[in-house]
C-alpha cells in the first residue's frame, strides 16, 4: 500500500501513513506484524515480571509462549479461511501464505487456548489447566490492544459511516465503502472500531489484573475475559463493514461467538463460585528455588566446627 492521507474531519487532524514500517533488504517490514510482534513482547515481559508475586513460573511462561504462539497464529488463519474458503478455492499455497492477510482475533485465541490445553494435560508435570487459564487471559486484551492498531496502518477493520466528531477518512476507505457497502455514503467518515477496540481492551485488561489479584475461585478471571471481550465484540462487530457470515446466512460468525462466550464465561463464574472451587497451585517445582545441597552441607559443617 502506498503512502494514504488519514482524515479525521472533526478533530482537524489528518495523518499520512503507510503499512510498511521499514524494509530490510528487499523485505519489507509491516507494521501489522510489528505490531504484534511487539505486543507478544510486553505480554511475555509482563507475564514474567508479575509471575513470583502470583507464585507462577517463569519457565512455565516460556513454554507456554512457545506452545501459544504457533497455535494462535494456526488458529487465527483456519479460522478465517473457514469463514473465507470460497476465496481460496482450496489453494493450499493461498491458505498458508498469511502475509497477504487473514487473521481472525477469535481464531487465535481459540488456537492459543487449545494449544496450552494441550500442553498442560501432556506435561510430564501435573499442570492445572485453570490456574494457567487464570493467569494468562489477562494479557491477551493487552496484547489485542496493541495489535490492532495494525488495522490502522493497514486502513482496514473499521465500522459504518458516522457523523460523530472521531469520525475516519482516506482513499482506501472512500473506495472499500463503494465498492463493498452501496448503501453507505462513501464520502462520509466512518467508525474506528479498530480504536474502539484497542481503547476497550485496555479497560479490559485492568479489571482482569484486579479480578486476577481478588478473585481466589478457578477460572474466573480467563471466564470474565470471555464475558468481557464478548460483550465488546459483539457489539463492535454490529458496526464493522467487513465481517465473516455464517455459510448461507446473514449471521456475523464473531457476533454468535461473542453470545457464545458471553453465556459460557457467566456459567462457568456462577459454577465456580457455588461449587467453591479453589484456584489450584501449580507444583513447588515450577516456583520454589532450587537449594542446592553441596553449599548446605559446606554450612552445616562449618557451624559444627565452630561449636566445637
Amino acid at each position: 500500500m502506498e503512502t494514504v492521507k488519514v482524515e479525521f474531519p472533526g478533530l482537524g487532524l489528518s495523518f499520512d501513513i503507510n503499512d510498511v514500517a521499514f524494509k530490510i533488504a528487499s523485505i519489507d517490514i509491516k507494521w501489522y506484524g510489528l505490531l504484534i510482534g511487539c505486543a507478544l513482547l510486553l505480554c511475555t515481559v509482563l507475564a514474567m515480571a508479575q509471575s513470583k508475586k502470583n507464585r507462577f513460573s517463569d519457565d512455565l511462561v516460556s513454554e507456554i509462549i512457545l506452545v501459544g504462539i504457533p497455535s494462535a497464529i494456526i488458529g487465527a488463519r483456519l479460522y478465517y479461511v473457514a469463514f473465507e474458503w470460497e476465496s481460496f478455492g482450496g489453494d493450499i499455497k493461498k491458505i498458508i501464505d498469511i502475509r497477504a492477510g487473514g487473521l481472525a482475533v477469535y481464531g487465535g485465541v481459540i488456537g492459543a487456548v487449545i494449544g496450552v490445553a494441550i500442553l498442560c494435560k501432556c506435561h510430564k508435570n501435573k499442570i492445572p489447566f485453570t490456574t494457567v487459564f487464570d493467569y494468562c487471559l489477562p494479557y491477551i486484551p493487552l496484547g489485542q490492544a496493541i495489535g490492532r492498531w495494525g488495522n490502522f496502518f493497514n486502513q482496514e477493520a473499521f465500522g459504518t459511516t458516522t457523523s460523530l466528531p472521531w469520525g475516519m477518512k482516506s482513499d482506501t476507505v472512500h473506495y472499500y465503502l463503494l465498492a463493498n457497502c452501496p448503501t453507505l455514503d462513501a464520502k462520509s467518515p466512518v467508525h474506528p472500531t479498530f480504536l474502539y477496540e484497542s481503547l476497550g481492551d485496555l479497560l479490559i485488561f485492568a479489571i482482569l489484573l484486579l479480578i486476577r489479584k481478588r478473585s481466589k475461585f478457578a477460572a474466573v478471571t480467563g471466564s470474565m475475559y470471555m464475558v468481557l471481550y464478548g460483550a465488546l465484540r459483539f457489539f463492535l462487530e454490529g458496526l464493522r463493514t467487513d465481517s465473516l457470515y455464517i455459510p448461507g446466512t446473514s449471521i456475523r460468525a464473531s457476533q454468535l461467538l461473542s453470545v457464545i462466550l458471553v453465556i459460557g464465561g457467566l456459567v462457568i463464574i456462577l459454577i465456580s463460585h457455588s461449587k467453591k472451587w479453589e484456584r489450584l497451585p501449580l507444583p513447588e517445582e515450577w516456583y520454589e528455588p532450587k537449594v542446592k545441597a553441596e553449599p548446605v552441607a559446606a554450612a552445616t559443617e562449618g557451624k559444627a566446627d565452630g561449636e566445637s
